[in-house]
């Protein structure tokens, strides 16, 4: 099992540690907006455009029947539709409604300025090296955009 040595922790219990500090402020954030945490991640994805069940699935790493659950108590709050996809009439996608977009913003801008409080314990320096070091990890991975940029920078895409 990885060790701190001298108060330095390993990759593995860094990481490990990080997201689970990430998951709290992101199940917090959900709470304070009246959210399940799945609802806040859907809500996020969506925020960039409306998606079909198997994208959205794949992307939240959700199987058909947990997305379905998720998606028809999201609907049944007003918060997301299903809509006719334009290029297949048998498909259906999912879209924010004005009340969901509301409150999507409401959460990523609580959540962002939370996870960005964080790193206080940083120098600008160093913050602009974990973001660098962490952007690598995340996109050398392929992880799906579940989190746009704040800044709508290039990474949000």
């Amino acid at each position: 099992m990885p060790k701190a040595v001298d108060g330095k922790m390993s990759v593995v219990t860094a990481l490990v540690r990080s997201s689970f500090l990430v998951d709290a402020v992101y199940a917090e954030a959900a709470r304070k907006h009246g959210l399940t945490q799945q609802q806040g991640q859907l809500l996020c994805v969506l925020m960039g455009q409306p998606y079909g069940m198997g994208e959205l699935g794949a992307t939240l790493g959700l199987a058909k029947s947990s997305l379905s659950g998720l998606v028809d108590r999201t609907v049944r709050n007003g918060l997301v539709r299903r809509e006719q996809d334009p290029r297949d009439g048998r498909a259906a996608r999912v879209a924010l409604t004005p009340k969901g977009a509301r409150l999507a913003e409401e959460f990523y801008t609580a959540t962002c300025r939370r996870i960005d409080e964080l790193a206080d314990v940083l120098g600008e320096e160093e913050r602009d090296q974990l973001a660098d070091l962490l952007g690598r990890v995340v996109l050398g991975n392929e992880v799906p955009v579940v989190f746009v940029e704040p800044d709508g920078g290039p990474a949000a895409r």
